[in-house]
C-alpha cells in the first residue's frame, strides 16, 4: 500500500473539503455522515433511507447547545418499520457524531434511489451502412463476438447517418 508523499492530497480529501461546508450550510450534514450511513442506518434500512439534513435549534436562551432534528428520505412502507426503530437509529447517529447532536427523526416518503434508465438499443442499419458493417465482420467466427460487434457498428455507423 502507498502513502501519499510529503504535501500531496488525495482527492477525496479535497472534494471532502469543498463539499462539506456547502453540505454543513445547506442541510446541517457531512460527507462522513452520507458515507457511513449504510454502517450507521444497518443492513435492515440502508438501501431504503437517505439522511436528508439536520435542522439545527436556534436561539437558545441559556446559550447551551441543543439536539437537531434529522430528515431521513425512506421509501414506501419501509417508513413504518423505521418509524418503531427510531429510537435505536438515534443512538447510532449520536454515536456517531460523539455526542448527542439528534434527539428526534423526522420521516419523509419519497424514492431514495433513483432507477437506472436504460440505454435502448439503436434501430437496425440499412442499405450502404448495412453492407460495410457486414463486409467488416466478414473475418469473425465466434457467435457472441459477432453479435457484440454487431451492435457496435450498429450503434456506432447509425449516429454518422444523424
Amino acid at each position: 500500500m502507498s502513502y501519499p508523499r510529503k504535501g500531496e492530497k488525495q482527492i477525496a480529501e479535497l472534494a471532502n473539503g469543498l463539499i462539506d461546508p456547502v453540505l454543513a450550510k445547506r442541510a446541517g450534514i457531512n460527507t462522513a455522515l452520507l458515507g457511513s450511513w449504510d454502517e450507521i442506518a444497518g443492513a435492515e434500512f440502508a438501501d431504503c433511507t437517505r439522511p436528508e439534513k439536520i435542522a439545527w435549534a436556534r436561539g437558545n436562551d441559556d446559550g447551551g447547545f441543543r439536539p437537531g432534528v434529522l430528515t431521513i428520505a425512506c421509501e414506501g412502507a419501509r417508513a413504518l418499520f423505521l418509524t418503531h426503530a427510531q429510537g435505536e437509529l438515534i443512538q447510532r447517529v449520536n454515536s456517531f457524531f460523539g455526542f448527542a447532536a439528534v434527539h428526534q427523526i423526522r420521516i419523509v416518503q419519497k424514492p431514495v434511489y433513483q432507477p437506472v434508465k436504460r440505454s435502448r438499443t439503436p434501430p437496425p442499419l440499412k442499405g450502404a451502412a448495412a453492407a460495410k458493417l457486414e463486409d467488416m465482420m466478414e473475418g469473425i467466427e465466434g457467435d457472441r463476438l459477432r453479435e457484440a460487434v454487431k451492435r457496435l457498428g450498429t450503434a456506432v455507423l447509425g449516429k454518422r447517418g444523424r
